[in-house]
């Protein structure tokens, strides 16, 4: 594989002009009406609270799929705190009443440093992803569309809001963005080796968070695709496009959505393979370069034909720039408790 780190102008230019190619290694699906009988909270005062997740070795890229999920290595992991929830359109709009920071897709992207991209990828905006209509090839370069407007506040586009869901993950957040939220908070992003020990719940070597039994057997146990992507979403687990926090159940650390839903930001910068050593991608051009990011989790565009990245080993490429209407996070910090062990915070 090529290089871990490029010019930004780059790979903006790369992702936005051919409708975000870069994501067809990812799962994707666009946001869909819910259902009338979809509640707008599954929460019950779970928002907000932090897990401690206790120091232990375990094995990641256990159940790996895909090439970039290999090798599988033992890690120690230190003891941390997680948010039990992806960060919520409420907890955002609380960081920003707070500091009045604007996110990359409402400043939109500085000229002088994406020189190389059309005006009309520069302006405030981010990417949506748009459903083929039956009879349309499927085709990922039609998929993605960059919309004017598009942010965490409208994110189908200007004419869209987050009216009634407060308990929904935000969405639309480059990493810088997560990041400032983190560093607000006290808190930060986790590393790649802490998000997946704690997404695999104590489930050491497991293919999913749960076990063995694939997302579509029995009870929904996340927010995924179920059908044929990208055609038909069955929407099974009671939901077609994004779900509230927390509607699932937990973990075995007691950590919800860390299967589906959005995919979540890490500090890591991405490698293939996962320990290699990230390296320029041409460090002779004058253009700021910025790393490619893990994200982690999938997201409700996950399907079992396409993507299938539902699974703690599962990894992907995302330029820290880029925030999507499939993109969220949450926080990690000290342990809440000095012993370190896992609790409900």
């Amino acid at each position: 594989m090529a290089a871990r780190f490029r010019p930004v102008s780059r790979g903006v230019a790369m992702i936005a002009a051919a409708a975000l190619v870069a994501l067809a290694a990812g799962c994707d699906r666009p946001p869909q009406p819910k259902p009338d009988a979809i509640a707008s909270s599954c929460t019950q005062g779970i928002i907000g609270q932090r897990i401690d997740i206790p120091a232990g070795i375990t094995e990641l890229g256990a159940g790996a799929i895909y090439p970039e999920e290999a090798p599988a290595k033992k890690a120690h992991v230190q003891a941390f705190s997680i948010d039990a929830t992806e960060v919520t359109n409420r907890q955002f709009r609380s960081f920003v009443e707070a500091t009045g920071y604007r996110t990359r897709a409402e400043r939109g992207l500085v000229e002088e440093e994406f020189a190389d991209l059309p005006d009309a990828l520069r302006v405030p905006g981010s990417s949506v992803f748009i459903a083929p209509k039956a009879g349309e090839r499927s085709d990922i370069t039609r998929w993605w569309q960059f919309v004017p407007g598009a942010n965490w506040r409208h994110p189908e586009g200007p004419r869209s809001d987050i009216s009634g869901k407060d308990d929904f993950p935000v969405v639309h957040i480059g990493w810088e963005d997560a990041k400032a939220y983190a560093d607000w908070a006290g808190r930060r992003l986790p590393t790649e080796d802490e998000w997946e020990y704690a997404a695999r719940g104590g489930r050491d070597g497991a293919t999913y968070e749960w076990g063995e039994e694939k997302p579509e057997a029995g009870t929904p146990r996340a927010n995924t695709w179920q059908g044929v992507f990208p055609y038909v979403n069955e929407a099974k687990d009671g939901f077609k496009g994004l779900a509230p926090v927390a509607c699932y159940a937990a973990n075995g650390f007691g950590l919800y959505d860390m299967t589906g839903n959005v995919w979540e930001w890490t500090e890591s910068a991405y490698t293939q393979p996962r320990d290699a050593a990230p390296v320029a991608d041409g460090p002779e051009s004058p253009s700021p370069v910025v790393t490619f990011k893990v994200a982690k989790g999938g997201s409700f565009l996950c399907a079992e034909n396409y993507c299938a990245r539902y699974r703690p080993a599962a990894r992907h490429p995302q330029d820290a720039v880029l925030g999507t209407s499939h993109m969220g996070f949450r926080t990690v910090g000290a342990p809440l408790r000095p012993t370190g062990d896992a609790s409900d915070g």
